[in-house]
């Protein structure tokens, strides 16, 4: 997997991410995730590596290439690459690229199996140079590019044949998730003082629901450590994702019908599909590219 990026790229595309940040266009999503990085433990780890042989239902990646599309704080790059497999990791946001070069010097230091660099999901070029790979993994992330659908189709051409592709992209709640396109719009244009102030009106509601509904089961005590404990699923922060989920934008959205055949007409097969509980956050989805793709 040698894949290079020039220096003239990477300035150009930490240029955009600026700008865009600047007028109120993008999250800064690694500036959150830097701040993850500080949480992260061994616990952690563990349950993203759980996360990814649950979903691809694998024991092992010993022998399989893995592309991380968006790799974010790294920690899925990480579980990949402690799995056995070989890691090539890319991201639009700068600070997010220097999250997952922390992971690895800090857990693969000089290892040859795990790259990482400076692109965007939109790139056809940068991705056409990259090959194909047994995985293709992309949490989270092709929903906030500004181009979904675009760079939907672009990374089912990273997968090679019987491969899979492990997405997830925010449900389409209708209403609800329009009122959230407004919210995360306004976090990303107020100055930075009043970015958390923000977040936490904006999740009052749901987080209000979610305690009244724990103090009236008697479970009050579980949704206080859901904010200090590890989540189980991912491996992730609470507090860290809720400030992703506030402000991730740009910010599209699908309906689970849309993404099935949307890849289906593209000669994959659903083999995993999660969704309960989404509501307008996301649905993860694994499909198994067929042999005569």
């Amino acid at each position: 997997m040698a894949h290079t990026v020039d220096a003239t790229s990477s300035i150009e595309i930490a240029s955009t991410h600026a700008k865009q940040v600047q007028r109120g266009d993008r999250f800064e999503f690694g500036k959150n995730w830097s701040r993850f990085l500080g949480a992260l433990n061994d616990e952690r780890i563990f349950a993203a590596e759980g996360s990814l042989r649950r979903m691809l239902e694998i024991d092992t990646l010993v022998g399989k290439t893995f592309l991380d599309v968006g790799s974010g704080s790294g920690l899925f790059s990480l579980a990949a690459r402690r799995l056995g497999a070989r890691v090539h990791s890319f991201d639009f946001d700068p600070n997010s690229v220097a999250c997952t070069e922390e992971l690895r010097r800090r857990y693969f230091p000089g290892d040859d199996a795990w790259t990482v660099q400076e692109a965007s999901a939109l790139d056809v070029e940068y991705l056409k140079s990259l090959g194909q790979f047994d995985v293709v993994y992309s949490w989270g992330v092709l929903h906030h590019t500004g181009s979904m659908w675009t760079a939907l189709d672009n990374v089912h051409r990273l997968v090679a044949r019987r491969g899979k592709l492990f997405v997830a992209i925010y449900n389409d709640q209708g209403t609800r998730s329009r009122r959230w396109h407004k919210a995360k719009r306004i976090y990303n244009t107020l100055p930075r003082l009043l970015k958390t102030p923000w977040a936490l009106v904006a999740i009052a509601p749901t987080e209000f629901k979610a305690a009244l509904s724990s103090l009236l089961a008697g479970r009050l005590g579980n949704y206080l450590r859901a904010w200090t404990r590890v989540e189980t699923a991912r491996g992730m922060s609470r507090w860290h994702d809720v400030i992703d989920w506030v402000g991730g934008y740009p910010f599209e959205y699908a309906a689970p019908d849309e993404i099935f055949n949307f890849y289906r007409e593209r000669g994959f097969a659903l083999t995993k599909l999660v969704c309960k509980g989404a509501g307008s956050g996301c649905v993860q989805y694994v499909f198994e590219k067929s042999d005569d793709r």
